[in-house]
């Protein structure tokens, strides 16, 4: 009966969409159709159900607001299956990843309209224990440029970002110690994303107000705006335990659920667990120009919810670094887009099992937040705000023209970019060799974007400036004083610039000579094999330098079986648990293959001296010796070689 009911509640609202549809083509005002709940609710029931089957997702939440209030909230799905706990928005915590850092950035514009912070003083005037390390000098790091993302980190996260066990988890002030990133470019200069900066504000939040960051927040910033569901505790406290979602990952058929996901040593950069309605009182004070429940003040007296200025406000949502000035940018701390010519700010956010998006819309007085969980729970969360848009803000797409000569300098764009959110020093700097942006120019006249699997046409709308091909996403191109194309950006990834990277950077160039290699080496086994007893009847100076060779090529090709051991084993807790005991075995391999295959490269010098063997035999030793060169350099550029992962 239960079911029926449903069923019948939920045609009764698609008709009424429905028929309002019909109704906002004869005059009917945009606003009216937000302002009803009906139409509302069967337009993300519609999309939201259909995606989260797609996608696997087990739960979800969302929260409209409009005009001063919620307009819409509910969930979707499950808290906990096991249990048959449905998600209720209002009551049901999700992780909203990365979307915690804005209270962080709330956090340090309070102490900064306070005068207890200054934006562009350096940040090591608020470090107490350590030093942000004087890599440019005269060019000190600012919380401006961590707002902006532009202090020049580079990236990482291995075995410490988003662990599992909180016994292993160390203090905010003690991680960013130890693990501080190497700066990479000069402040102010590139965005590149940075969790680092993000989690450093939050100790400079601490160190200036005597607070632990987290009782920070609970007193300034959650208790103002009636965030009770709220909290960046981990492990949660006793009285929240019961409203967490569970985290699952869809495998072998079935949901999985996952442990609580721990970021407590990096906490202000994503920590947070919270209800879609809690977030939306957050939206509606930065609506409200910092008040959650009004924009003015009263007999000259601040309301009690007010959690920043009207003028901070300003000052934190207007654009404050941009790459291009054609394309969205960075405001402080918030990051721009723009959807059928609306200019959002907000920020996504993803844990492993979570994936949250806020979209704070100030011409039009509203604000979405969504949150999906599962491991392809991105997918959902990454349609949502476009379809509202389109759905409720729509706009023609303008016909693009196709410039006649485009391909006489098509080629300055040609080649791959690698994102500057990247890690330079450690063994994480091997992740870059799956992560390139590929641009080829087309026989149309466009350029072909690659990324992945997924391959899009770009159009040139102005000077190196591009726009997708029957869509409306945009990239721009910079160039070098020379007038060199040296880097790319998408104006989807505000926060995350790209440079133009070198030939040997590249996955295709990498992937050639590593396949030839093996191929090389698997040749040099399978030639002892069948000829053992040739082997074994050489002379001694012969016998010595082909066993150099059969030994670099072992280890190489050892390098490469136990990969692939230790990755099928461990590699779906190398993110949380860091370099296993079984990849440090496996890594030892390049460091005996780099010796062996020195001492083979000092072989191929001493046969081709003493003239050992015909020269189509000497030629087939020194492929192997140029193989094992290769492999060195590939073992030491990309921080195999050695205990880059300590």
């Amino acid at each position: 009966m239960f079911n029926k009911e449903k069923i019948m509640l939920k045609q009764f609202k698609i008709l009424i969409y429905t028929l309002f549809l019909l109704n906002s083509l004869n005059g009917f005002q945009i606003s009216d159709r937000i302002n009803n709940p009906d139409i509302v609710e069967a337009f993300f029931d519609g999309i939201i159900s259909t995606h989260m089957k797609e996608n696997k997702s087990p739960s979800g939440t969302i929260s409209l607001v409009y005009r001063d209030r919620i307009i819409f909230s509910k969930g979707y799905g499950y808290q906990d299956i096991e249990k048959n706990i449905l998600v209720v928005a209002d009551q049901t915590m999700f992780r909203p990843g990365s979307v915690s850092k804005l209270f962080t950035w709330t956090a340090v514009m309070q102490l900064k309209e306070q005068g207890k912070l200054n934006l562009d003083t350096d940040v090591n005037t608020y470090l107490k224990t350590f030093k942000i390390k004087d890599t440019y000098p005269g060019q000190p790091i600012t919380l401006r440029h961590i707002l902006t993302h532009t202090p020049g980190f580079e990236d990482g996260g291995l075995g410490y970002l988003i662990i599992s066990d909180i016994d292993k988890a160390i203090s905010l002030r003690d991680a960013m110690e130890k693990y501080q990133p190497k700066r990479v470019n000069p402040p102010g200069v590139h965005t590149a994303y940075s969790n680092y900066g993000a989690a450093l504000a939050g100790l400079i939040v601490s160190n200036i107000s005597g607070m632990s960051f987290n009782d920070y927040l609970k007193k300034y910033i959650f208790e103002p705006l009636n965030m009770n569901h709220s909290t960046f505790e981990e492990p949660l406290p006793k009285e929240l335990e019961n409203n967490m979602a569970v985290g699952y990952a869809y495998e072998k058929g079935r949901f999985t659920a996952k442990p609580f996901e721990i970021i407590y040593s990096f906490g202000p950069a994503g920590a947070m667990s919270t209800t879609s309605t809690d977030i939306a009182n957050f939206s509606l004070a930065f609506l409200n120009g910092g008040s959650y429940q009004g924009k003015y003040n009263v007999d000259g007296k601040n309301y009690t919810n007010r959690i920043l200025q009207e003028a901070t406000v300003t000052e934190m949502l207007t654009q404050n670094f941009s790459h291009d000035s054609r394309i969205p940018g960075m405001a402080l701390g918030f990051y721009e887009s723009v959807i059928n010519g609306n200019r959002l700010v907000g920020h996504g956010g993803n844990t492993q099992y979570f994936h949250s998006n806020l979209a704070i819309d100030l011409e039009n007085d509203l604000a979405i937040f969504v949150s999906f969980s599962g491991t392809a729970g991105a997918k959902v969360t990454s349609i949502i705000v476009p379809a509202f848009y389109n759905e409720f803000f729509p706009v023609d797409l303008a016909l693009l023209s196709i410039s006649e000569d485009f391909n006489e300098r098509a080629n300055r764009y040609a080649g791959s970019y690698l994102f500057w959110r990247s890690n330079f020093s450690t063994i994480e700097k091997v992740l870059n060799l799956g992560g390139a942006v590929k641009v080829t120019p087309s026989s149309e006249n466009t350029i072909i974007v690659s990324m992945g699997d997924e391959s899009s046409q770009f159009i040139e709308i102005d000077e190196n400036l591009f726009q997708k091909r029957g869509g409306k996403a945009k990239i721009a191109f910079q160039e070098n004083e020379n007038g060199e194309i040296n880097g790319m950006i998408f104006g989807s990834l505000p926060f995350m610039s790209m440079y133009k990277a070198s030939m040997w950077k590249n996955q295709s160039f990498n992937f050639l000579f590593i396949g030839f290699s093996v191929i090389v080496f698997l040749g040099v086994m399978l030639r002892l094999a069948y000829q053992w007893s040739i082997y074994r009847s050489l002379p001694k100076e012969e016998k010595h330098a082909t066993t150099s060779a059969i030994v670099a090529a072992g280890l190489n090709l050892g390098f490469f079986i136990f990969g692939i051991i230790a990755l099928t084993i461990d590699g779906d807790t190398l993110g949380s648990e860091g370099i296993t005991p079984l990849m440090k075995f496996w890594l030892l391999f390049p460091i005996l293959a780099t010796i062996t295959g020195g001492y083979q490269i000092y072989q191929s010098v001493i046969v081709w001296k003493n003239n050992y063997w015909g020269n189509w035999k000497k030629i087939r030793f020194s492929i192997i010796s140029l193989c094992c060169l290769f492999m060195i350099w590939f073992y030491y550029y990309w921080n195999i070689l050695g205990f880059n992962y300590l």
